[in-house]
């Protein structure tokens, strides 16, 4: 069996050496080979683990026919996750063993905790699924426009127009009266310093 084995630790103060020593053991006492192994500092929930991009690269070429880990933590970022690589490993035909926790797929008892672990997936997907309705159905009730809400009327929109409506007066020029510098008579303008009427200006000129 040619192994290749996973490393991974969250901060640079944590050794990941302590991990591939532990599944060197584990080949030596198994008389497994090792092919290589992949060490990463990154969190698990990390997208950008390098190490862990190449050994998935590598395991598509088929370079090896087992992935070890010490424990399950160390892979995947999430059960959903795992279980999708788990998937791929056995499209691929590569075992996975975790030393830590005694799975190893090439078993029937690895294979049950893996049927295990997917039930668990599937239940909390169901739950999460359940949830969600749940909240949705409570949010008609007791929402921003919910059942305890009247219903929408116009009516704040018909008074809104009505204010607006009366605010709106036409406008009318004020007229002012004036008497005439030049021929002393009375007269009416719009233009507050007109002095001289109409008929002084002369009839094609305003006032």
């Amino acid at each position: 069996m040619k192994v290749a084995i996973y490393a991974r630790v969250s901060t640079e103060e944590q050794n990941a050496q302590t991990q591939v020593e532990m599944c060197k053991e584990y080949c030596r006492r198994m008389d497994y080979e090792v092919y290589d192994a992949y060490t990463d500092v990154f969190s698990g929930t990390a997208d950008k683990r390098p190490s862990f991009n190449i050994l998935i690269e590598d395991m598509r070429s088929l370079k090896f026919d087992t992935i070890m880990v010490t424990k399950l933590d160390r892979l995947g970022r999430s059960l959903q996750h795992l279980l999708g690589l788990l998937d791929e490993m056995t499209n691929k035909k590569v075992q996975f063993i975790a030393i830590q926790q005694n799975i190893d797929t090439s078993t029937a008892s690895g294979k049950m905790q893996m049927h295990i672990l997917g039930a668990f997936a599937e239940f909390e997907r169901n739950l999460i699924s359940e949830r969600t309705k749940d909240g949705l159905a409570r949010a008609k009730n007791v929402g921003k426009r919910g059942k305890d809400k009247k219903p929408r009327s116009n009516e704040g929109y018909v008074k809104r127009w009505r204010k607006t409506k009366k605010k709106k007066v036409e406008y009318i020029p004020k007229a002012y009266k004036r008497k005439c510098k030049r021929c002393k008579n009375t007269f009416e303008t719009f233009k507050y310093h007109s002095r001289i009427c109409r008929n002084c200006y002369g009839k094609n000129e305003g006032v």
